[in-house]
């Protein structure tokens, strides 16, 4: 069995029960739990910065919400990192290649002076043996040249020189394969300036000044050197390679084999000593 209580007020509607709530309840203003301006912190150990928000300027203390926020900032790693960053020397060749300007001033211009007269003269003499133009005396007497100079095989090698001269003096001109071609001028001045030298008719000592001496030789064969080493300069069909704008280890064997060449021509095929 139940008891029913028979008092009224144990006796509420819901709607009832929160309306009571309701009229007991009031509003909080957000402003209310900011600190005033002489709040100085708990023991007075932390000042809180109060911010004006209508004008939107700092009244004190740090300058926290009108500054942007940084930027999330994370270490570079792998390739971007700090070590892969650091400068490096750059050479002068890689930078004029990469900025496009040579900066070699009248270098090229020189060199290409040396090519071409060098080439010039060696064409000229090599049509002059050949065939006899400007008062030469044609194949046939240099080849009666070699024979009394001692050389063998005079026909082959009278052939053979007349080749070398033109062909590497056509090659000078145009600036192709320089290296080697100045290389094979080489061998020819060597043989050239040896067999003056054992021309002369006082054996023994070497003359070198002109009109009696081989000053004249001894100048060429230092311009075919030269060329050699330094190469064609940028004025040429030899430009874009490497013997053009460092000539280093090729041109040094080029000028090796070249100065060989020329010695084993004339110690296999003459074998005499000029000066004796």
């Amino acid at each position: 069995m139940t008891s029913t209580s028979h008092d009224p007020r144990a006796w509420k509607r819901p709607e009832d029960e929160l309306a009571a709530r309701s009229s007991s309840a009031h509003l909080v203003d957000p402003e209310d739990d900011l600190p005033s301006s002489t709040y100085a912190g708990d023991f007075e150990t932390t000042a809180i910065p109060r911010y004006d928000s209508t004008s939107g300027e700092h009244s004190g203390g740090f300058p926290l919400l009108g500054d942007p926020e940084p930027l999330p900032y994370v270490q570079p790693a792998g390739r971007h990192s700090a070590s892969a960053a650091e400068p490096t020397e750059i050479e002068p060749d890689e930078l004029d290649a990469r900025s496009g300007d040579a900066r070699r001033g009248t270098q090229d211009l020189g060199l290409m002076l040396l090519r071409v007269g060098l080439g010039a003269l060696l064409i000229a003499h090599g049509l002059h043996t050949a065939f006899g133009w400007w008062g030469g005396s044609g194949l046939s007497g240099f080849r009666e040249s070699l024979v009394d100079l001692g050389f063998q095989h005079a026909t082959i090698l009278s052939y053979a020189g007349i080749g070398v001269q033109i062909g590497a003096g056509v090659l000078l001109v145009l600036g192709l394969f320089t290296p080697v071609a100045a290389a094979a001028a080489v061998g020819y001045l060597i043989n050239a300036l040896l067999a003056a030298v054992a021309a002369q008719p006082d054996a023994g000592y070497f003359p070198f000044f002109l009109p009696d001496g081989h000053e004249y030789e001894v100048v060429l064969l230092v311009v075919a050197v030269a060329l050699v080493l330094s190469g064609p300069g940028r004025y040429g069909f030899d430009a874009g390679r490497g013997w053009a704008r460092r000539p280093f280890i090729g041109s040094i064997a080029a000028l090796v084999l070249g100065i060989a060449a020329g010695v084993a021509v004339w110690v296999f095929l003459n074998g005499a000593n000029p000066l004796a």
